[in-house]
């Protein structure tokens, strides 16, 4: 239980008032199957891609869409001599449509992932950016991103600059031995592609389908 609440606040913690999301070309396309495709990677952590990429297929899957298995996507793209996202996500939405029949892909950015360190301050952070890409046309039926991070949880500014610094240095340590990076991917990824104000829409699969938006 320790655990588990913190990251049921940090999933339910503030994105700001964002204007309304035009959904309009969501709705006409209606699609029914995902593809997510590899991530592209802008930060320095080459684990980055294969940590994000396996915790977004639940959340699209709950959403109410037939998701691509991932194994058969990267299969699909080594035999064809495609090895990072950024070479995925150049290809053809219309060849992609042709290779996985799938009405629409997902392309996801990392901009920012793992640990930084700074005078009085050490964070675990993931950022990511998204779109859904019509594969029959190439519209772009959503686009949206996300965050998790761990300065969420702290906001204790006790103990003046000395307690920061030691605070600072004690959580450095910490997240450098566990594993932080991977578990914020997935409250990112989470936060990223569960329906919700500007989220994706629910899909067929649903039973808030056409009526949870």
């Amino acid at each position: 239980m320790k655990l588990f609440w913190p990251l049921v606040l940090l999933l339910l913690t503030g994105c700001a008032t964002q204007a309304p999301y035009n959904y309009s070309a969501f709705k006409a396309a209606n699609p029914r199957s995902i593809v997510i495709l590899p991530p592209n990677n802008h930060s320095p952590d080459v684990n980055a891609p294969s940590a994000v990429l396996a915790q977004m297929t639940r959340p699209v899957a709950e959403a109410g869409y037939y998701v691509i298995p991932v194994t058969l996507m990267e299969a699909s793209f080594r035999e064809n001599g495609v090895y990072n996202g950024a070479d995925a996500q150049a290809i053809n939405p219309r060849k992609l449509h042709e290779i996985f029949a799938a009405d629409a892909a997902l392309y996801t950015d990392i901009t920012e992932y793992g640990n930084s360190y700074r005078l009085i301050s050490a964070e675990t952070a993931v950022t990511l950016r998204a779109k859904l890409i019509d594969l029959r046309t190439g519209i772009t039926l959503w686009e949206g991103s996300a965050r998790a991070s761990s300065s969420e949880q702290n906001n204790n500014s006790g103990g003046g600059l000395a307690g920061l610094l030691i605070q600072a240095a004690v959580q450095q340590v910490v997240n450098q031995l566990a594993d932080n990076s991977y578990t914020f991917a997935g409250i990112a990824s989470t936060r990223l592609l569960t329906p919700s104000p500007n989220g994706l829409l629910y899909g067929p699969r649903s039973p808030k389908y056409q009526t949870g938006k």
